[in-house]
This record gives structure tokens, C-alpha cells and sequence, in this order.
């Protein structure tokens, strides 16, 4: 996990972006892209917080489901949506969203560590506060526990590459 006790004039760069108009943040060090909506493929035996797999210029990428993550209302995808290519520690994942909103710089000393706000909630590194709301800020590292990251794992091996056109 990033931290968040780096020199006062240090700037955190962050892509934001929306889910039922709330604002959410990854580290742009962490994001490769956006990507407009795609049709998704099931993964067999994926854990639960996966929706499936896509293919991204070859590659086939699994795309996690934030909605479940953080206990939000389920909707199907739609070609207005976003996806958010994206480092993990251990792969790539596609983060599906509303809307990429843009980038967003603030000092780190303008950060309240989010343990401090939701102790439950591991997978949340920050809280940005703006004028008109405030920015959660995801940690990629925790966002799948170790038992999804195996699961994801064997179904991962296990699934065979399809071609989409």
C-alpha cells in the first residue's frame, strides 16, 4: 500500500472516477487506460467479486466488480460505462465504472488516511475532501483477498482464451 505520510510537498496524482454519483480514485501510477464498455465473457469458477474477462490486445484480462465490492446496487453494463485498466501488485484488472471524470492532484498533507474514516473498509487507502464532495481512494493491493486472488488464480489457468471481434 501507498503511504500516505510523504513529504508535505508531495502531490498525489490520482484518475477519478464515478458510481452512482459518487467519486472514486486510483493512483495514476496504477492506471494504464480507460476503455469504453465491452461486452464482458463469464469466467468459470471465478470468485464472486468477478464479473469475467475481456480481451485487451491480446491478453485476457479479468474485470472486477467494485459495485459488489462496496455493497452497491447492481445494474447490468451499459456502452456508456468506463473501464478502467489497472495495476494490482500481483495483475492487470478492469475496473468497470459510470464515468472517468478526469485527474485529479492534491498534496498529500490534503489526504485523511481512510483507516481512520472506515477501519473496515481495507481497500481504501484515502479520502480526498474537494469543494463539492469528497474522493475515496482505492488501494489496488487490498482490493481482492488472498482467497479471490486464488481462486482467480486457478480460474485464470484454467480459461481458454476467446477471441472477441
Amino acid at each position: 500500500m501507498t503511504k500516505l505520510n510523504q513529504p508535505d510537498d508531495e502531490g498525489m496524482r490520482l484518475v477519478v472516477f464515478s458510481i452512482e454519483r459518487q467519486r472514486y480514485a486510483l493512483h495514476l501510477s496504477a492506471v494504464d487506460r480507460a476503455l469504453r464498455a465491452v461486452q464482458v465473457t463469464p469466467l468459470p469458477n471465478a470468485p464472486a467479486i468477478v464479473l469475467g474477462v475481456i480481451n485487451v490486445e491480446g491478453r485476457v484480462v479479468p474485470v472486477v466488480n467494485i459495485r459488489a465490492r462496496f455493497g452497491l446496487d447492481e445494474r447490468e453494463m451499459r456502452l456508456s460505462d468506463a473501464l478502467i485498466l489497472a495495476r494490482t501488485p500481483k495483475r492487470t484488472v478492469v475496473l468497470s465504472a459510470d464515468a472517468v471524470e478526469g485527474l485529479l492532484e492534491r498534496p498529500t498533507r490534503q489526504i485523511q488516511d481512510a483507516a481512520s474514516i472506515f477501519p473496515e473498509l481495507p481497500y481504501l487507502q484515502g479520502v480526498a475532501k474537494l469543494d463539492d464532495g469528497l474522493v475515496l481512494i482505492h488501494d489496488l493491493a487490498s482490493f481482492l483477498s488472498l482467497d479471490e486472488e486464488r481462486e482467480l488464480d486457478v480460474a485464470m489457468t484454467n480459461a481458454t482464451p476467446t477471441r472477441q471481434p
